[in-house]
């Protein structure tokens, strides 16, 4: 793997998927990908309207047809869904196409970084986090699975996180690091400001009368 292939970034809401893939994207000169605002574009409406319409199996087979079209390309930074990994194709095709690197966060660290995150309906099913607990203990087993590179965003903000990871696959690619990433507008987002993933985050505007392709 190089940075003229695919870097695919996997991992629970909250980890920094978003942010840190916009920074890698710049670092590497690559093109940032969010697998789940694609299938926002191409439905013409929001995730969670998906999930209202169509439930959790017809958002999955979204994603699946989603990053299976992503992954034939090259030179992206994929951002995915935290539920991506559930399927096994999914899994596979990330192997196969991409340096797979798992942010890893600590169910402490999601609840101080979601704290003020009222939007997601995972989080307002019960006990926010024991809802994290059973999500974290279902899908790290995937996440390690897939990952070529496990990398832990607690102890940072998004600015030393991607820096560090950068840091570590120019260490791999055998790359000299003598650009830093970048500090522009596009790096100041927070980690906790994440994806939109299985219903994760801030519902977008939809249509009233949704239609799909």
């Amino acid at each position: 793997m190089n940075p003229a292939s695919n870097l695919v970034l996997v991992g629970p809401m909250g980890a920094g998927k978003t942010c840190v893939g916009r920074r890698m994207a710049e670092r590497f000169g690559l093109r940032l990908v969010d697998a789940d605002h694609e299938i926002e574009r191409l439905a013409g409406t929001s995730i969670n309207t998906i999930f209202e319409v169509e439930g959790e199996a017809g958002f999955r087979a979204r994603e699946s047809a989603v990053l299976a079209a992503l992954l034939a390309q090259d030179g992206i930074v994929l951002s995915t869904g935290g539920g991506a990994v559930l399927d096994p194709d999914n899994r596979r095709r990330m192997r196969e196409r991409g340096f797979v690197v798992h942010l890893v966060v600590s169910v402490e660290q999601q609840l101080a970084r979601l704290a003020r995150d009222r939007s997601r309906p995972l989080l307002a099913r019960g006990d926010r986090e024991q809802v994290l607990r059973d999500l974290s203990a279902h899908r790290a087993p995937l996440y390690a699975e897939v990952a070529d590179l496990v990398f832990d965003t607690d102890a940072h903000d998004s600015a030393a996180a991607a820096e560090l990871l950068a840091r570590e696959l120019d260490a791999r690619w055998q790359r000299a690091t003598d650009t830093p990433a970048s500090s522009s507008p596009a790096g100041q987002c927070e980690l906790q400001d994440d994806e939109a993933a299985d219903g994760e985050s801030a519902p977008r505007p939809s249509s009233p009368t949704p239609e799909f392709p």
